[in-house]
């Protein structure tokens, strides 16, 4: 962990950095957790807020590298920002999200407004689903402090496509999306420091995560949800028919609850920790099959991700390796860009394969993730306008 005489706050670096351009400096959380990766954007003064009250800094050799690289050139004038790409405008929900939750945890009544960011999640899926599920599967950066809000909006946009794939009227989706945003709100903190936990979780955390679907239905009563169904499903999230989930053991369970357990399961397998690596998709959607038993609501998200889901590393027949960007018709044959030359060698700029072409199919050979570490959407898809 850097020392505090290593330590910079980040309102003090306000001259180095300006609102929706590229970040010259990572950024941490006052427990040492990355926030936010160098070339990531702060998007708005209220996220600049937010990080500044997480006790956000920056590491004072980077700040000294930054004014080293800039003394003796001007500062560029005061310009507006730069308009925010699709890929900006998730990287904000993140931001909006860690404000309504906290509103939440604090008592206030914020119902009306977690309803109209729902709608907004929704929308965001709707633009462009390729993209936030490129989003959701690649995890490089490890901001293991920001996790209870990454995986709130991952496991929202995994019901959003799965409950469209199984054909609920779009009231219905939005109640389970509005669930899976939730979910949590009563353990943001444990779930944080689970995700960089090298150890098991103690008894007292596992008794604070057995109570934690009826403490969050509690705290979302009280900021003014009324929805049954959406209450329901927070409340029996971790339940399975049959009875033997928790924290009850209820063996009746809703459609919402059973959906919103199968995108948690997912997205928790796919996410590294701490603790384990995470799962190539394709094991994860294997398993989670297998142990529904079929279930069609599990079936029915498997097919909206699809086995070779954007963000994806995968092996070329040319021997190239490359990222999934979209899905097909043909879920053997996405949409994918390079990352390497024909030898395996990482390069700087991709090009886009269509894996129909037998010279760029895909093989079954692993890629090995290490060598191939962030991987930003702006290189893969250009700029997509937010």
């Amino acid at each position: 962990m850097s020392p505090p005489s290593e330590r910079v706050p980040l309102e003090q670096v306000s001259h180095l950095m300006a609102v929706g351009e590229p970040l010259p400096f990572r950024v941490f959380d006052a427990l040492n957790r990355l926030l936010l990766n160098e070339g990531q954007k702060i998007l708005s003064d209220s996220q600049l807020a937010a990080l500044i009250e997480r006790g956000a800094w920056v590491e004072r050799a980077a700040v000294a590298r930054v004014e080293a690289a800039r003394a003796g050139v001007a500062a560029p004038a005061a310009a507006a920002a730069r308009a925010l790409s699709l890929f900006d405008r998730w990287e904000q929900a993140v931001w909006q999200l860690d404000r309504l939750l906290k509103a939440v945890a604090a008592g206030q009544h914020v119902a009306a407004e977690l309803t109209e960011f729902t709608a907004w999640v929704i929308e965001l899926a709707q633009r462009d689903p390729d993209v936030a599920l490129f989003a959701a599967h690649r995890q490089e950066d490890r901001r293991f402090a920001l996790y209870p809000l990454t995986h709130a909006i991952h496991c929202a946009l995994l019901c959003r496509l799965a409950s469209a794939q199984a054909g609920w009227p779009a009231e219905q989706q939005s109640l389970v999306v509005s669930a899976a945003l939730t979910m949590n709100v009563s353990m943001l903190d444990l779930q944080a420091q689970m995700a960089e936990q090298k150890d098991p979780p103690t008894r007292r955390q596992l008794e604070r995560i057995r109570a934690h679907p009826q403490t969050s239905a509690h705290l979302l009563r009280a900021a003014g949800v009324v929805e049954p169904a959406w209450l329901e499903a927070v409340r029996d999230h971790h339940e399975t028919p049959g009875g033997s989930g928790y924290p009850t053991g209820r063996a009746e369970v809703s459609d919402q609850a059973r959906m919103l357990r199968y995108a948690d399961v997912y997205m928790a397998k796919i996410t590294p920790r701490a603790l384990r690596a995470a799962l190539p998709p394709r094991v994860a959607v294997a398993q989670l099959f297998q142990q529904s038993g079929g279930d069609a609501l599990a079936v029915a998200l498997v097919k909206a991700v699809g086995v070779n889901p954007p963000g994806t590393l995968v092996h070329l027949a040319s021997g190239e390796v490359a990222v999934v960007i979209r899905r097909t018709a043909n879920g053997a044959a996405p949409v994918v860009s390079t990352l390497s030359d024909r030898h395996g060698r990482p390069v700087p700029a991709s090009v886009v394969r269509e894996t129909q072409d037998p010279s760029f199919a895909l093989t079954p050979k692993p890629v090995d993730a290490a060598a191939f570490g962030r991987v930003l959407p702006e290189r893969v898809y250009g700029w997509i306008p937010g």
